[in-house]
C-alpha cells in the first residue's frame, strides 16, 4: 500500500515464547495487508480491481469482497453527499479511500483471534487500538503515567512539532489523518481545481473506517462538510487550516 504498518502488543513475555507471539502477530497482520493490497491495488496490473478497471472482468463478475467493498464506499458517498467518492474523474473505480481502513480492521480481528487483548495498529498514521497498554513498568518510573494508548498529532507545517497528544479512550479507539502534508494534493475536491481550506484533518471515532472516510471527506468538502460530519457522527476533529490556524471540536479541546 506504499506505507509502513506497525503493530504494538501489550507487554508480557520477553523470552522465546514472547518472540513466537510477536512473530505470529506480525505474520497475521502482514498476511491481511498483503491480501487487501493484492486484490485492490491499482498499481498492481494483476490485481482484481485493476482487471475491473481495464474491463477484463465486469464488476458483477468480481469477487464478493470487492463488490461488498464497493457497496460500502457507495454508502459513504451517500452519507457525505457525494464528497467521498469511489470513482476517479475518469470513471475508474478507486477504493483506496476505504481499503486501508478495512485492512486495519481485519488485522485487529486477526490479533484478537490470536488471544491478544491489547494492541495498536498504525498504518501510515491511521491507528486502531484495543485494550490498554501494559503500564506496570512505566508506572514504576512515573506513577502518573497515562494508562491509555496515546497518539501524537503532528504539525503539518513542522514535522518535528506536535499539535497535541491525545489518549484513545472508549468509545473513540481509532484515529485517522488526511491531508496534503505527506503526499501532496492527492484528494479530489467536489470542485476540480479548488484547493481544500484544510492542510490536515485528524478524526477520532469508534471505528477506523468511519475515522478514515470522514477525515478524507472533511479535507475534500471543507468547513461545510466538517460541520455536517460533526453534527451527524460521534467524532472528534482537529483540522489544520492552510495558514496554520486550528479548528477543534469541544471534546478534543478538553
Amino acid at each position: 500500500m506504499g506505507t509502513v504498518v506497525s503493530v504494538r502488543l501489550n507487554g508480557g513475555l520477553t523470552d522465546s515464547r514472547g518472540d513466537a507471539v510477536r512473530q505470529s502477530a506480525q505474520a497475521a497482520v502482514a498476511g491481511v495487508f498483503g491480501r487487501w493490497d493484492d486484490r485492490f491495488s491499482l498499481y498492481r496490473p494483476g490485481s482484481e480491481l485493476s482487471r475491473v478497471a481495464r474491463g477484463d472482468i465486469r464488476l458483477t463478475e468480481a469477487s464478493r469482497q470487492l463488490r461488498d467493498c464497493y457497496a460500502l464506499a457507495l454508502h459513504w458517498r451517500d452519507q457525505t453527499d457525494g464528497v467521498f467518492t469511489p470513482h476517479r474523474a475518469d470513471g475508474v473505480i478507486d477504493l483506496s479511500g476505504i481499503v486501508k481502513a478495512l485492512a486495519i480492521r481485519e488485522a485487529g480481528a486477526a490479533l484478537d483471534s490470536l488471544g491478544q487483548d491489547a494492541w495498536s495498529i498504525n498504518a501510515g498514521g491511521d491507528i486502531l487500538v484495543s485494550g490498554c497498554p501494559d503500564v506496570t513498568f512505566a508506572r514504576r518510573l512515573d506513577p502518573l503515567v497515562d494508562p491509555d494508548w496515546v497518539v501524537a498529532l503532528v504539525n503539518p507545517l513542522d514535522r518535528l512539532d506536535l499539535l497535541a497528544t491525545v489518549p484513545l479512550r472508549a468509545p473513540l479507539r481509532a484515529v485517522a489523518t488526511s491531508g496534503s502534508a505527506e503526499r501532496g494534493e492527492h484528494i479530489w475536491t467536489p470542485a476540480p481545481g479548488i484547493r481544500s481550506p484544510f492542510r490536515q484533518v485528524s478524526v477520532l471515532a469508534a471505528d477506523i473506517v468511519t475515522a478514515d472516510v470522514l477525515a478524507t471527506a472533511i479535507v475534500a468538502g471543507g468547513e461545510p462538510m466538517l460541520n455536517q460530519c460533526t453534527a451527524s457522527a460521534e467524532i472528534e476533529v482537529l483540522a489544520v487550516l492552510q495558514g496554520g490556524g486550528l479548528l477543534a471540536t469541544p471534546g478534543l479541546r478538553r
